[in-house]
């Protein structure tokens, strides 16, 4: 019955003039890494969309001759979709008032990049994580401020120099751990209700990294009421990187120690470390992963949970981290994040194919190539 109420819900999404945006594609999430993007592992994966962040204090060296909007502009140029996220971090200090020096200058940041990138970019999203990017007691109306002036701007520059049929969409993000009651504050009350009240918003962008796909759909439950039923979603980063983190620890899997003499009480983290020291062939790195039960089990990750997210009937698109990138290596230990076990391309973890272009990790490619075909 409740598979019937779903279709039913789609069927009518699919009337209603947001709905052509919600076209539930995937594509390839590279962050800031932009010296990472690899034309020919993006068409051998089959990828369309690609996406990038500036961090807005690099445009002081130069907005035209930045990495991740020459990159950007180049792949929209090739013909792949774009979206370009503007990241503001303030990890150290409270939001500037209006008015302010400060504050004067983050402007000026931004109408350094939108000429470049407006009416170029499929869509713009207004913020990476802004909750995350903040000190925990700054966390609060005056972010929504700050970024309420942000859109504004970003929605003029719009309106004056691209038009009505502007290619470009906009969308606020990303909320991150809404899974997690304090997370779900008046200030995100208001992000959303910023998102619903202001037409030239297509929707919001959301980040589930979670240590449990189950916990994905609280963002989707805490989100979707509080938009506009025309408005749609997008999911620029998600992953299991909270289960990886938790298995880190853990004692290496007794089969994959005795296969490549190991130490049997050598935890997984210092396998990983040792291949990022000294990449391992292909298939040591695979049998490390499809060994471990942990990781196995999971290995259909990614098709799930895009079943989760288009099952909506909203999802405009979600990128997936597609390339193990250096800041994902730098300093590996038993506290890193394990971003790179989430990586479609293990670049770092991997030696190199002999064309140079990096070996992909078994789990996700078949999946990723086939959630292609929507």
């Amino acid at each position: 019955m409740l598979r019937k109420w779903v279709g039913l819900a789609g069927a009518v999404l699919a009337l209603q003039p947001g709905a052509a945006m919600a076209q539930g594609a995937l594509g390839a999430n590279f962050n800031e890494h932009y010296e990472d993007v690899d034309y020919r592992e993006l068409d051998s994966a089959g990828a369309k969309w690609i996406r990038l962040f500036l961090p807005m204090p690099q445009v002081d060296g130069g907005a035209a001759e930045h990495g991740a909007i020459r990159t950007t502009l180049e792949a929209g140029a090739r013909g792949y979709k774009t979206i370009f996220t503007l990241k503001w971090p303030q990890n150290d200090r409270d939001f500037p008032k209006a008015g302010s020096t400060e504050f004067a200058r983050e402007l000026a940041r931004l109408d350094a990049v939108l000429p470049l990138v407006m009416g170029k970019v499929d869509i713009l999203v207004i913020g990476n994580e802004p909750y995350f990017e903040t000190r925990e007691q700054d966390r609060d109306l005056d972010l929504n401020a700050f970024y309420e002036v942000m859109a504004g701007r970003i929605i003029a520059y719009r309106k004056a120099n691209c038009g009505s049929d502007c290619k470009t969409k906009l969308y606020m993000g990303a909320l991150n751990r809404l899974d997690l009651k304090k997370n779900r504050a008046a200030s995100t009350e208001r992000w959303l209700a910023f998102v619903k009240v202001t037409p030239e918003i297509d929707g919001v962008n959301i980040h589930p990294h979670v240590p449990r796909i189950e916990l994905s759909k609280a963002f989707l439950d805490y989100i979707l009421p509080r938009m506009r039923p025309e408005q749609t979603f997008i999911v620029t980063e998600f992953s299991l990187v909270g289960w990886w983190q938790q298995n880190l620890t853990k004692l290496v899997a007794p089969a994959f120690a005795d296969k490549y003499q190991a130490p049997r009480n050598a935890q997984n983290w210092q396998i990983i470390q040792a291949a990022l020291e000294t990449p391992f062939p292909k298939e040591q790195w695979d049998d490390f992963l499809r060994m471990s039960p942990w990781f196995e089990n999971r290995k259909h990750y990614i098709a799930n949970q895009m079943k989760i997210f288009r099952d909506t009937g909203r999802l405009a698109v979600a990128t997936y981290g597609f390339k193990q990138g250096s800041s994902m290596s730098n300093n590996f230990g038993p506290k890193k994040t394990p971003w790179l076990l989430n990586s479609v391309y293990a670049g770092r973890t991997i030696r190199p194919n002999a064309d140079g272009t990096a070996a992909f990790n078994y789990a996700w490619i078949d999946d990723f190539r086939r959630m292609q075909a929507k």
